[in-house]
């Protein structure tokens, strides 16, 4: 018997399982990088797009490609009682900085009536810890009566979480989903709403919201740390099932009396 026959079609099943985890292995790895590449190249984009000069909503008609990634300025007045709680969203916590990033929690999700328009804007005013024993139990979060100024970043959506079952009663209160949608908001409403949400920056210390966001470049070291997890068990498969082909080999010569 060579060692061609040996090593593969005497051991299908070994060979076929080898390969799988072979696959497996490199795909997700290749995935990983992949990913911290996408971070990268957004962090690239948005640290650009944010030394340009601040937009005013209040005086241009901005769409989302004129928007996304860059600075906002918005005046208006906060509609509190169609707040948007979106669930499971974990604590921000910026590169290098500390505290409890596992914890769970909300995306304050807030309307802003424009000042001097009809129009509305969407504003992410920050995160909110959940009451782990009673999830409709919202944190309390101050919000001004009055007409503010809000700084910010522009954005399409506020993030997506995976979403398990049907989407909750937009009429219902308090509303706690796990996604956001602004075409919903516009059919549910029916109000005029400007096509990108604002992620809300600057001191939380007044409403007691918590706005360290992280760079979007932040977790890339994982990404490459999980993608040399992969590749390693990709190379262990390799050499698991090569060092135990040559083993069977070497034994199938003793046997026949061809040992070298």
């Amino acid at each position: 018997m060579n060692m061609f026959s040996s090593l593969i079609t005497s051991r299908i099943v070994a060979t076929l399982s080898a390969l799988l985890v072979i696959l497996v292995g490199c795909g997700a790895g290749i995935w990983q990088l992949n990913r911290a590449e996408q971070k990268i190249r957004l962090g690239e984009s948005l640290s650009a797009k944010l030394q340009m000069p601040v937009l005013n909503v209040n005086a241009d008609n901005l769409t989302l490609e004129q928007a996304s990634e860059r600075r906002i300025l918005a005046r208006g007045r906060f509609v509190q009682d169609e707040v948007v709680w979106l669930d499971n969203r974990p604590r921000p916590i910026p590169e290098g900085g500390s505290g409890a990033s596992g914890q769970s929690g909300f995306y304050v999700m807030m309307p802003l009536k424009l000042e001097g328009q009809e129009a509305v804007l969407w504003i992410n005013r920050g995160w909110a810890p959940r009451n782990n024993q009673n999830r409709i139990e919202l944190p309390p979060v101050k919000t001004a009566d009055e007409i503010v100024t809000i700084e910010g970043v522009a954005f399409p959506h506020p993030g997506r979480v995976y979403e398990l079952g049907q989407k909750g009663d937009s009429k219902a209160r308090p509303r706690i989903e796990q996604n956001f949608d602004l075409a919903l908001e516009t059919q549910s409403h029916e109000w005029k709403q400007l096509p990108f949400i604002v992620r809300e920056s600057g001191s939380s210390k007044e409403d007691g919201l918590v706005r360290n966001w992280p760079s979007p470049t932040n977790g890339v070291d994982r990404h490459y740390a999980y993608a040399f997890q992969w590749f390693a068990l990709a190379l262990a498969g390799f050499l698991f099932w090569l060092i135990n082909g040559l083993m069977k080999y070497r034994r199938e010569l003793a046997v026949n009396g061809d040992r070298v």
